[in-house]
């Protein structure tokens, strides 16, 4: 945690407005991506 740039794990809420859109219809043209939503780790770890 201490290397992660928001110094912290995320809330089920922080994660639930993509989840959301995903299974919405709003996301029916999409048929495959990779959406981290992991608070800049990714972002900042070089993976």
């Amino acid at each position: 945690i201490a290397k992660t740039p928001m110094k912290r794990f995320g809330d089920i809420n922080e994660l639930n407005g993509a989840v959301q859109f995903l299974c919405s219809d709003a996301a029916s043209f999409i048929t495959g991506a990779l959406l981290p939503i992991d608070g800049g780790f990714s972002a900042f770890s070089g993976v």
